[in-house]
């Protein structure tokens, strides 16, 4: 597994490498003939992407990484911002040189098959966002997104992922992803994958949102019960 794992987190580069093409979605599975249940999604937003490995069958959480990227010709660098099995790799930088195509990515050496999902599109969320705040109380609680305690949402066109994390202590505190849509101001995700607590895969969650001076108001109730007005803005 941890032979694979590395794998997944070397196929950044891939999806780095030509970021106005591969922006959006993309999945593999791999696994035994017949018992293919492993997916690795790969979410690409500009400047940020983020590896995920989940069982499909029992929604087990199993790993993801991620972080900023740069390229300079077919030379593509990886910046580690987080690495739920790997804390080490946080803060180090990875070169690659990698080939893809347009609508699948195969690493060499592997017959895993990358398959696009989406190109940022149908959603009107796609992008890296940081949560910059909360209204409780009727009263607004602001974050600082520069700090190293960090909570990002990365959203393509169809998919979105949350993972909270800290750059400074390299500290993974969970993540949780699926599908979503966005239609008349209501924001709704399908869980399925959630670190903390795999009973929630399945679960559909509707909120209200608003975009108001490029940030998102995302309001609701959590897949606790609890009311939820958070504030998100764009990663720069």
């Amino acid at each position: 597994m941890k032979k694979s794992i590395l794998l997944f987190i070397l196929l950044v580069g891939v999806f780095k490498a030509n970021a106005q093409s591969t922006l959006g979605a993309w999945e593999g599975i791999y696994g035994e003939p017949g018992k293919k249940s492993i997916k690795i999604s790969v979410l690409v937003a500009d400047g940020c992407l983020v590896t995920t490995v989940y069982d499909t069958n029992t929604g087990a959480f199993i790993g993801t990484s991620g972080g900023s990227w740069e390229r300079d010709g077919n030379l593509v660098t990886e910046y580690v911002e987080f690495d739920s099995n790997n804390p080490e790799r946080v803060g180090t930088k990875n070169t690659y040189e990698l080939e893809f195509t347009a609508n699948t990515i195969r690493m060499s050496n592997s017959d895993i098959v990358f398959a696009r999902v989406d190109n940022g599109t149908p959603g009107v969320l796609a992008g890296a966002w940081l949560m910059s705040g909360r209204i409780r109380d009727g009263e607004l609680q602001t974050r600082d997104t520069g700090k190293p305690r960090k909570t990002m949402k990365i959203l393509s066109g169809s998919r979105f992922q949350w993972i909270a994390y800290n750059t400074e202590t390299k500290a993974f505190m969970g993540t949780g992803g699926g599908t979503y849509t966005t239609e008349n101001g209501t924001y709704q995700e399908t869980i399925q994958f959630f670190s903390k607590d795999p009973s929630k895969v399945g679960m559909s969650l509707s909120f209200d949102y608003e975009l108001k001076e490029g940030d998102w108001h995302h309001s609701g109730t959590s897949s606790k019960g609890d009311p939820i007005h958070e504030i998100w803005s764009i990663r720069e």
